[in-house]
């Protein structure tokens, strides 16, 4: 059985199957409805059902309350249809963004490399092409676990065009099973499903405007797989990393960096350490990102597109130091997946981008 969901004010009708989730099927059908943390605890995707009706789910009451159930308010990442569905979402034009339906993939495990410590590189070969914007995520089945998780692709579109694979860097999460799983068990030659392109992370070409990216940990994910897109298109635009770890063994994809700051006189990298260490390379900055990002810009980012993906705690800092330096609302741009361990640290929904 299926039904019909009419999404206002796009005027877009789609099918959705019984049991399936509103957000699920607008995402297959290369429709964006916001969303983050996908487990109904954010209030994120909420949307107003103006017509017909649908199950709530398990949408939690402090992302959904009381009074805005009473007013036919629902979470799409939970909500599914109970009939012929109208529902009116909040939904910003994107000029840059593609419409990519998201898809299931199966994949092969075709290398698994330890980049630090705590960090692996999986590389998934795909049995079909990847069609995604640089900057977007996949969600990644566990097996066992009958859950999947959600990373960044780390390569560029073009790399994944060329050799079939698609690279997720994936750092151990204490205690995390997911995690836990890929790191302990993953083996190559294992299949793996996932489904994707998730996520409206991604650079903004059309603004024709000077980049900086504020990347920590394992958050250096889509800043890469966009700055090695945009160089290897061609861009001349200035770009600057400032990347970030606590050590030096945990920076990763440092001498790649290095490299292409050699090669491409527009691309700067400023690599920094959150702690002293005296393993640190040469030329590595001391403090968190956003204190060398305002130390390396003189504490004026006018004039500039800021990308951040990194813990959450790094995105908040990080986002603050930018509006102090002269950045608007209107010019940054982070990843909004969120796990449900990081849903209670959601930014007000006052900030719209952020």
């Amino acid at each position: 059985m299926s039904y019909q969901l009419t999404i206002e004010p796009l005027g877009a009708t789609i099918e959705v199957q019984e049991g399936q989730t509103m957000l699920d099927a607008a995402l297959r059908h290369g429709i964006y409805l916001p969303h983050a943390c996908c487990h109904g605890l954010c209030g994120t995707c909420k949307v107003q059902i103006a017509e017909g009706e649908a199950d709530l789910g398990d949408a939690n009451p402090f992302a959904l309350m009381d009074f805005e159930r009473e007013e036919g308010k629902a979470l799409a990442c939970c909500a599914t249809l109970q009939a012929d569905t109208v529902i009116e979402a909040d939904i910003d034009e994107e000029p840059d963004a593609e419409v990519i339906p998201v898809k299931d993939f199966s994949a092969e495990v075709s290398r698994i490399e330890q980049l630090t410590p705590t960090i692996k590189a999986i590389y998934l070969r795909l049995d079909q092409p990847m069609h995604f914007q640089a900057g977007q995520y996949v969600q990644l089945g566990i097996p066992g676990l009958h859950q999947s998780r959600a990373f960044s692709i780390a390569n560029s579109p073009a790399d994944v065009a060329a050799s079939g694979e698609i690279e997720l860097n994936v750092r151990r999460v204490p205690g995390g099973l997911g995690t836990g799983y890929i790191h302990e068990q993953m083996q190559v030659g294992d299949t793996v499903h996932l489904s994707g392109p998730y996520g409206r992370f991604f650079v903004r070409k059309s603004a024709r405007l000077p980049m900086v990216f504020l990347a920590g940990g394992s958050g250096l994910s889509s800043p890469r797989s966009m700055i090695l897109d945009l160089l290897q298109s061609g861009s001349e635009l200035p770009i600057t990393l400032v990347y970030g770890q606590r050590s030096a063994a945990e920076l990763y994809y440092d001498k790649a960096f290095r490299d292409l700051a050699s090669l491409h006189p527009n691309f700067t990298y400023v690599p920094a350490l959150s702690e002293l260490d005296n393993q640190a390379p040469e030329g590595v900055a001391r403090g968190f990102v956003h204190e060398v990002a305002k130390a390396h810009f003189s504490n004026n980012f006018s004039g500039q597109k800021a990308y951040l993906c990194g813990p959450p705690a790094m995105i908040d800092a990080g986002i603050t130091t930018l509006m102090q330096g002269r950045l608007f609302e209107r010019d940054i741009y982070h990843e909004k997946f969120i796990s449900a361990a990081d849903a209670q640290q959601v930014r007000s929904p006052l900030f719209k981008r952020v």
